[in-house]
Protein backbone atom coordinates (compact mmCIF):
# COMPACT_ATOMS: atom_id res chain seq x y z
CA UNK A 1 0.00 0.00 0.00
CA UNK A 2 2.96 2.32 0.45
CA UNK A 3 3.56 2.08 -3.28
CA UNK A 4 -0.08 3.00 -3.95
CA UNK A 5 0.08 6.02 -1.66
CA UNK A 6 3.30 7.21 -3.30
CA UNK A 7 1.75 6.97 -6.78
CA UNK A 8 -1.39 8.74 -5.62
CA UNK A 9 0.58 11.61 -4.14
CA UNK A 10 2.37 12.10 -7.45
CA UNK A 11 -0.90 12.04 -9.40
CA UNK A 12 -2.58 14.55 -7.09
CA UNK A 13 0.50 16.78 -7.07
CA UNK A 14 0.57 16.79 -10.87
CA UNK A 15 -3.12 17.72 -11.09
CA UNK A 16 -2.69 20.56 -8.61
CA UNK A 17 0.38 21.91 -10.44
CA UNK A 18 -1.42 21.83 -13.81
CA UNK A 19 -4.45 23.71 -12.47
CA UNK A 20 -2.23 26.25 -10.69
CA UNK A 21 -0.21 26.87 -13.87
CA UNK A 22 -3.35 27.59 -15.92
CA UNK A 23 -4.74 29.86 -13.23
CA UNK A 24 -1.48 31.82 -12.85
CA UNK A 25 -1.10 32.27 -16.63
CA UNK A 26 -4.63 33.65 -16.96
CA UNK A 27 -4.21 35.86 -13.89
CA UNK A 28 -0.89 37.29 -15.14
CA UNK A 29 -2.38 38.40 -18.47
CA UNK A 30 -5.44 39.84 -16.75
CA UNK A 31 -3.32 41.74 -14.20
CA UNK A 32 -1.11 43.23 -16.94
CA UNK A 33 -4.15 44.64 -18.71
CA UNK A 34 -6.12 45.66 -15.62
CA UNK A 35 -3.16 47.65 -14.28
CA UNK A 36 -3.92 50.20 -17.01
CA UNK A 37 -7.66 49.71 -17.21
CA UNK A 38 -11.00 51.20 -16.26
CA UNK A 39 -13.03 48.41 -14.66
CA UNK A 40 -16.82 48.54 -14.57
CA UNK A 41 -18.07 46.88 -11.39
CA UNK A 42 -21.35 44.94 -11.53
CA UNK A 43 -24.12 46.49 -9.45
CA UNK A 44 -27.81 45.83 -8.87
CA UNK A 45 -30.64 48.25 -8.26
CA UNK A 46 -29.98 50.72 -11.09
CA UNK A 47 -27.16 52.98 -12.27
CA UNK A 48 -26.62 56.68 -11.39
CA UNK A 49 -26.90 57.75 -15.04
CA UNK A 50 -27.95 61.32 -14.19
CA UNK A 51 -26.16 61.84 -10.87
CA UNK A 52 -22.38 62.50 -10.90
CA UNK A 53 -22.45 62.84 -7.09
CA UNK A 54 -24.28 59.60 -6.24
CA UNK A 55 -22.83 57.73 -3.26
CA UNK A 56 -22.63 54.48 -5.25
CA UNK A 57 -19.72 55.86 -7.28
CA UNK A 58 -17.49 55.29 -4.25
CA UNK A 59 -17.90 51.54 -4.79
CA UNK A 60 -16.14 51.77 -8.17
CA UNK A 61 -12.34 51.76 -8.21
CA UNK A 62 -10.95 54.97 -9.84
CA UNK A 63 -8.26 54.79 -12.53
CA UNK A 64 -6.15 57.89 -13.30
CA UNK A 65 -4.72 58.65 -16.75
CA UNK A 66 -2.26 61.36 -17.85
CA UNK A 67 -3.31 63.94 -20.42
CA UNK A 68 -1.10 65.87 -22.83
CA UNK A 69 -1.46 68.52 -25.55
CA UNK A 70 -2.64 67.28 -28.95
CA UNK A 71 0.47 67.54 -31.16
CA UNK A 72 -0.36 64.89 -33.78
CA UNK A 73 -2.38 67.01 -36.16
CA UNK A 74 -2.83 70.71 -37.08
CA UNK A 75 -3.94 72.80 -35.33
CA UNK A 76 -1.67 71.73 -32.51
CA UNK A 77 -1.55 73.03 -28.97
CA UNK A 78 1.49 73.25 -26.71
CA UNK A 79 -0.13 73.64 -23.28
CA UNK A 80 -3.39 72.40 -21.78
CA UNK A 81 -5.22 73.02 -18.52
CA UNK A 82 -6.14 69.44 -17.63
CA UNK A 83 -3.14 67.28 -16.72
CA UNK A 84 -4.95 64.07 -15.82
CA UNK A 85 -8.41 62.54 -15.54
CA UNK A 86 -9.91 60.00 -13.13
CA UNK A 87 -12.43 57.47 -14.43
CA UNK A 88 -14.81 55.09 -12.64
CA UNK A 89 -17.37 52.75 -14.19
CA UNK A 90 -20.38 50.65 -13.19
CA UNK A 91 -22.68 48.31 -15.11
CA UNK A 92 -25.78 46.25 -14.37
CA UNK A 93 -25.59 43.74 -17.20
CA UNK A 94 -27.66 45.97 -19.49
CA UNK A 95 -26.25 49.49 -19.21
CA UNK A 96 -22.83 50.94 -18.44
CA UNK A 97 -22.10 54.28 -16.75
CA UNK A 98 -18.76 56.11 -16.59
CA UNK A 99 -17.82 58.91 -14.19
CA UNK A 100 -15.14 61.24 -15.57
CA UNK A 101 -13.50 63.60 -13.05
CA UNK A 102 -10.86 66.30 -13.56
CA UNK A 103 -9.69 69.62 -12.15
CA UNK A 104 -10.60 72.83 -13.96
CA UNK A 105 -10.02 76.25 -12.31
CA UNK A 106 -13.09 77.82 -13.90
CA UNK A 107 -16.54 76.77 -15.06
CA UNK A 108 -17.02 77.84 -18.69
CA UNK A 109 -19.86 77.25 -21.14
CA UNK A 110 -17.42 75.78 -23.67
CA UNK A 111 -15.90 73.25 -21.26
CA UNK A 112 -16.14 69.86 -22.95
CA UNK A 113 -14.98 66.26 -22.65
CA UNK A 114 -15.14 63.04 -24.66
CA UNK A 115 -14.64 59.28 -24.50
CA UNK A 116 -13.31 57.42 -27.53
CA UNK A 117 -13.52 53.69 -28.34
CA UNK A 118 -12.19 51.54 -31.15
CA UNK A 119 -14.92 49.90 -33.25
CA UNK A 120 -14.32 46.44 -34.66
CA UNK A 121 -10.99 44.67 -35.04
CA UNK A 122 -9.10 47.26 -37.06
CA UNK A 123 -6.41 49.10 -35.05
CA UNK A 124 -7.01 52.84 -34.98
CA UNK A 125 -4.97 55.80 -33.75
CA UNK A 126 -6.48 57.57 -30.71
CA UNK A 127 -6.52 60.78 -32.79
CA UNK A 128 -9.96 60.20 -34.36
CA UNK A 129 -8.80 56.87 -35.83
CA UNK A 130 -6.35 58.68 -38.09
CA UNK A 131 -4.16 56.34 -40.20
CA UNK A 132 -0.56 56.76 -39.02
CA UNK A 133 2.74 54.88 -39.01
CA UNK A 134 2.10 51.19 -38.19
CA UNK A 135 -1.61 51.94 -37.71
CA UNK A 136 -4.06 51.27 -40.56
CA UNK A 137 -6.69 53.58 -39.24
CA UNK A 138 -10.21 52.50 -38.48
CA UNK A 139 -13.58 53.65 -37.20
CA UNK A 140 -13.87 55.07 -33.71
CA UNK A 141 -16.94 55.81 -31.61
CA UNK A 142 -16.77 59.14 -29.72
CA UNK A 143 -19.07 60.12 -26.84
CA UNK A 144 -18.91 63.93 -26.65
CA UNK A 145 -20.25 66.22 -23.91
CA UNK A 146 -20.31 70.02 -23.72
CA UNK A 147 -21.29 72.12 -20.70
CA UNK A 148 -23.28 74.56 -22.87
CA UNK A 149 -25.78 71.81 -23.80
CA UNK A 150 -25.14 69.38 -20.90
CA UNK A 151 -25.92 66.36 -23.02
CA UNK A 152 -24.05 63.73 -25.01
CA UNK A 153 -23.52 63.53 -28.74
CA UNK A 154 -22.86 60.05 -30.15
CA UNK A 155 -20.28 60.49 -32.93
CA UNK A 156 -18.26 58.54 -35.50
CA UNK A 157 -14.86 59.25 -37.06
CA UNK A 158 -12.27 57.56 -39.25
CA UNK A 159 -9.48 60.11 -39.30
CA UNK A 160 -9.31 63.89 -38.89
CA UNK A 161 -11.93 65.76 -40.87
CA UNK A 162 -14.41 62.87 -40.77
CA UNK A 163 -15.98 63.45 -37.35
CA UNK A 164 -19.78 63.56 -37.54
CA UNK A 165 -22.80 62.92 -35.29
CA UNK A 166 -24.56 59.62 -35.81
CA UNK A 167 -28.13 59.52 -37.05
CA UNK A 168 -28.98 57.48 -33.94
CA UNK A 169 -28.10 58.90 -30.52
CA UNK A 170 -27.63 56.18 -27.91
CA UNK A 171 -25.42 57.95 -25.35
CA UNK A 172 -26.52 60.14 -22.43
CA UNK A 173 -24.40 62.52 -20.32
CA UNK A 174 -24.78 64.80 -17.32
CA UNK A 175 -22.17 67.13 -15.80
CA UNK A 176 -21.74 68.81 -12.41
CA UNK A 177 -19.14 71.45 -11.51
CA UNK A 178 -18.03 72.03 -7.91
CA UNK A 179 -14.88 72.80 -5.89
CA UNK A 180 -12.75 73.56 -8.93
CA UNK A 181 -13.52 70.42 -10.89
CA UNK A 182 -15.90 68.57 -13.19
CA UNK A 183 -17.76 65.32 -12.66
CA UNK A 184 -19.43 64.02 -15.82
CA UNK A 185 -21.50 60.85 -16.20
CA UNK A 186 -21.69 59.10 -19.58
CA UNK A 187 -24.06 56.16 -20.02
CA UNK A 188 -25.29 53.78 -22.70
CA UNK A 189 -26.53 50.22 -23.16
CA UNK A 190 -23.71 47.66 -23.37
CA UNK A 191 -24.67 46.76 -26.94
CA UNK A 192 -26.58 48.56 -29.70
CA UNK A 193 -28.16 47.76 -33.04
CA UNK A 194 -25.34 49.59 -34.87
CA UNK A 195 -22.14 47.51 -34.46
CA UNK A 196 -20.55 49.12 -37.52
CA UNK A 197 -20.56 52.52 -35.75
CA UNK A 198 -20.89 51.84 -32.02
CA UNK A 199 -18.52 50.10 -29.65
CA UNK A 200 -20.08 46.85 -28.42
CA UNK A 201 -19.26 46.11 -24.78
CA UNK A 202 -19.02 42.42 -23.89
CA UNK A 203 -18.51 41.79 -20.15
CA UNK A 204 -15.15 40.17 -19.48
CA UNK A 205 -13.48 41.46 -22.69
CA UNK A 206 -10.93 44.29 -22.85
CA UNK A 207 -11.76 47.30 -25.05
CA UNK A 208 -9.50 50.18 -26.10
CA UNK A 209 -10.52 53.54 -24.62
CA UNK A 210 -9.14 57.09 -24.77
CA UNK A 211 -10.12 60.51 -23.39
CA UNK A 212 -10.16 64.16 -24.47
CA UNK A 213 -10.87 67.39 -22.57
CA UNK A 214 -11.33 71.00 -23.66
CA UNK A 215 -10.98 73.90 -21.21
CA UNK A 216 -13.57 76.44 -22.40
CA UNK A 217 -11.74 79.54 -21.11
CA UNK A 218 -11.03 82.44 -23.47
CA UNK A 219 -7.90 84.52 -23.99
CA UNK A 220 -7.54 88.31 -23.64
CA UNK A 221 -9.20 88.98 -27.00
CA UNK A 222 -12.11 86.66 -26.38
CA UNK A 223 -10.91 83.66 -28.40
CA UNK A 224 -11.20 80.10 -27.11
CA UNK A 225 -7.83 78.77 -25.98
CA UNK A 226 -8.83 75.14 -26.53
CA UNK A 227 -11.14 74.19 -29.39
CA UNK A 228 -11.38 71.56 -32.11
CA UNK A 229 -8.10 69.64 -32.33
CA UNK A 230 -6.55 71.98 -29.73
CA UNK A 231 -7.27 69.92 -26.63
CA UNK A 232 -5.87 67.66 -23.94
CA UNK A 233 -5.76 64.01 -25.03
CA UNK A 234 -4.74 60.62 -23.69
CA UNK A 235 -3.33 57.63 -25.53
CA UNK A 236 -5.24 54.34 -25.76
CA UNK A 237 -5.87 52.51 -22.49
CA UNK A 238 -8.08 49.56 -21.55
CA UNK A 239 -11.66 49.22 -20.37
CA UNK A 240 -13.36 46.04 -19.12
CA UNK A 241 -16.85 45.45 -17.76
CA UNK A 242 -16.79 42.78 -15.06
CA UNK A 243 -18.18 39.44 -16.19
CA UNK A 244 -20.54 37.42 -13.98
CA UNK A 245 -18.69 35.23 -11.43
CA UNK A 246 -16.78 32.36 -13.04
CA UNK A 247 -16.60 29.14 -11.03
CA UNK A 248 -14.79 27.13 -13.72
CA UNK A 249 -11.57 26.84 -11.67
CA UNK A 250 -13.51 25.05 -8.93
CA UNK A 251 -15.02 22.77 -11.57
CA UNK A 252 -11.54 21.91 -12.91
CA UNK A 253 -10.34 21.14 -9.39
CA UNK A 254 -13.35 18.88 -8.78
CA UNK A 255 -12.78 17.05 -12.07
CA UNK A 256 -9.10 16.56 -11.22
CA UNK A 257 -10.02 15.18 -7.80
CA UNK A 258 -12.57 12.77 -9.29
CA UNK A 259 -10.07 11.57 -11.90
CA UNK A 260 -7.39 11.09 -9.25
CA UNK A 261 -9.75 9.12 -6.99
CA UNK A 262 -10.89 6.99 -9.90
CA UNK A 263 -7.28 6.29 -10.82
CA UNK A 264 -6.57 5.36 -7.20
CA UNK A 265 -9.52 2.94 -7.10
CA UNK A 266 -8.45 1.19 -10.32
CA UNK A 267 -4.81 1.06 -9.27
CA UNK A 268 -5.62 -0.45 -5.88
CA UNK A 269 -7.79 -3.16 -7.48
CA UNK A 270 -5.05 -4.09 -9.95
CA UNK A 271 -2.38 -4.20 -7.27
CA UNK A 272 -4.58 -6.41 -5.05
CA UNK A 273 -5.19 -8.80 -7.96
CA UNK A 274 -1.44 -8.90 -8.61
CA UNK A 275 -0.81 -9.78 -4.96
Amino acid sequence: MKRVNHVMKRVLRGAVVAIAAMTIAEASLSFAQESVAVKATIVTGGLPVDDPNAAIWSSAMPATFPMSPQVHWPNRIQEVTVQDVSVRALHDGNQVAFLLEYKDPSEDLDDAAAFEFMVGDKKAHFAHGQPMLQVEGGPVNIWFWKHKDDKAVDMTAKGFGTLKPQTHQDVKAKGAYANGGWKIVFSRTLSTDHPEEDVQIIPGEFISIAFAVWDGRKDAVGELVEKGSQKAVSSWWYFRADAPPDYSSYMYAAIAAVVALGFQFVLIRKLKKGQ
